[in-house]
């Protein structure tokens, strides 16, 4: 069974990108992050796409911000939107939905940003993600967390943790709330397939961040124990990061019981630039403005929010995540 995650960062600027990806790739069972949809709008869009291709769908959605779905040709019971207790800002958010598949309890997750550390989203992120491990540990025991986690579990998974001081997604209680996440018995797989290695799943649409390999890894795979145990293969599909109009996520997938293209990983392709040194960049919203008309995006770079960021306030007034 291939599972895949992708932050699709809306789903209708992401269709003619969606659906080639599920024809090349095959996974039986995706979760989707800020589709930015209602569940009725995201059945109208790819209703039909989605049942010619032999999935199930389900989708918890809003207008404009977050929402969340699941794709399933491995079955598709017991749906459930959101989480028992679920905080919300003020109100709960469309940002969990789980249903069994293939006899493995998944959970499609999108956990508040957190805006800025101390604030009150920050706070909200934290409870946000107790209400989530107190869902998962209640059971079923197989189970896989996917999603956007908006949390890098270490440093090895930002390209310079110095540039990161200050920001949210790298402090110590927002990676202790990961661990104890992680702590009902769950396995991060692809870093446990791939403990050494530099493997990014986000990167800014600004600045060349992508081209230069200025990335973090936020979106995880988690597993429960006989799920981890089944994981053949876990990486990262950059290609589809590349391109016309991508998101600025890669999909990150697991290959149970077979993988259909080998043990590859843990970046498909892997990025030709170098590292950069540490110390040498920086966040985009650190930078100095460009002069007027040189700070284009490239064609593979063409934002599906313009100007989006995931740290740092947004170059125009953007709800952020």
């Amino acid at each position: 069974m291939r599972v895949a995650t992708w932050n699709v960062n809306s789903v209708r600027q992401r269709v003619p990108r969606l659906l080639p990806w599920l024809d090349e790739r095959q996974p039986d069972v995706v979760c989707l992050q800020e589709i930015k949809v209602t569940a009725e709008a995201f059945a109208d869009l790819l209703g039909g796409e989605l049942t010619a291709r032999g999935y199930e769908f389900a989708a918890h959605g809003q207008s404009q911000w977050n929402g969340v779905a699941l794709l399933s040709r491995a079955g598709l019971d017991d749906v459930r939107a959101g989480l028992p207790d679920e905080p919300g800002f003020p109100e709960p958010e469309a940002r969990a939905i789980s249903a069994s598949c293939g006899g493995i309890r998944v959970h499609s997750v999108y956990v508040p940003n957190g805006r800025a550390p101390g604030s009150d989203h920050y706070r909200y992120k934290l409870a946000w993600l107790a209400a989530l491990r107190a869902a998962v540990a209640a059971g079923p025991a197989d189970a896989l967390v996917c999603g956007d986690m908006n949390i890098a579990p270490a440093d090895a998974d930002v390209f310079d943790p110095a540039a990161y001081i200050g920001q949210t997604h790298v402090t110590p209680p927002e990676r202790a709330a990961l661990a104890e996440l992680e702590s009902v018995g769950l396995h991060d797989v692809v870093r446990a397939r791939w403990p050494d290695s530099r493997v990014f799943t986000y990167w800014d649409y600004r600045a060349g961040m992508f081209h230069q390999d200025l990335g973090m890894r936020i979106d995880l795979i988690l597993a429960s124990g006989t799920a981890a145990s089944r994981v053949r293969a876990a990486w990262v599909d950059r290609k589809a990061r590349k391109g016309t109009a991508p998101s600025d996520h890669a999909p990150v997938i697991a290959d149970l019981d077979e993988a259909p293209d080998g043990d590859i990983g843990p970046v498909v392709p892997p990025p030709s630039a170098r590292p950069a040194g540490r110390g040498t960049a920086r966040l985009p919203q650190s930078r100095q403005p460009l002069p007027p008309g040189r700070g284009g995006h490239r064609a593979e770079e063409a934002p599906g929010r313009a100007g989006r960021s995931r740290l740092g306030p947004p170059r125009r007034q953007l709800r952020p995540g």
